[in-house]
């Protein structure tokens, strides 16, 4: 049976924007030039001109960052058991370990072995902007709402997103 589209009025783009309403289902991984940086505590956890986006319907992007542009020992294993996403298949989460040894559990994750569409993103990490500083180009990411989505939120993408109040049925 096919999914109908929630009851909401997505935001016109404005120019250099782009609506999430316009992102496809099944999500497209979209491969991007654009300086992507993570911080914590104001030192450098990941800094790249690499990055991919997986791009779906009512989310902001997620940006997955290839590991040979992270610290080295800025992330180890999480603890947290693994969840599976119906796109990608199960995620491996990561605790980042700040510049003075402190740990911010699950704050990133990654795809060990995704499913065929999204093999280009085999071992890249993502990261909880809720939890992390995460910059595109010089811009503040800011997170999408709900704690579950590790969604990119910035100037150049409008919504309305999914996490924000009332959609949890989307």
């Amino acid at each position: 049976m096919a999914r109908s589209r929630p009851p909401v009025t997505p935001i016109a783009p404005g120019p250099g924007q782009e609506s999430v309403w316009d992102y496809p289902r099944p999500p497209a991984l979209q491969r991007s030039t654009r300086r992507v940086r993570v911080m914590v505590g104001g030192a450098f956890v990941a800094d790249t001109v690499g990055a991919y986006r997986v791009l779906e319907t009512s989310h902001p992007p997620s940006w997955y960052l290839p590991r040979e542009d992270i610290r080295p020992g800025a992330l180890v294993p999480s603890r947290r058991r693994s969840t599976t996403c119906e796109w990608k298949g199960a995620a491996t989460y990561w605790d980042v370990v700040g510049p003075a040894g402190e740990i911010i559990e699950a704050a990133a994750w990654s795809y060990e072995r995704p499913t065929g569409r999204f093999v280009p993103i085999t071992g890249y990490v993502s990261f909880m902007p809720s939890m992390v500083e995460c910059r595109i180009d010089d811009e503040l990411v800011r997170p999408q709402a709900g704690g579950f989505y590790g969604g990119w939120i910035t100037d150049d993408v409008v919504g309305p997103f999914k996490g924000e109040p009332g959609t949890w049925g989307w």
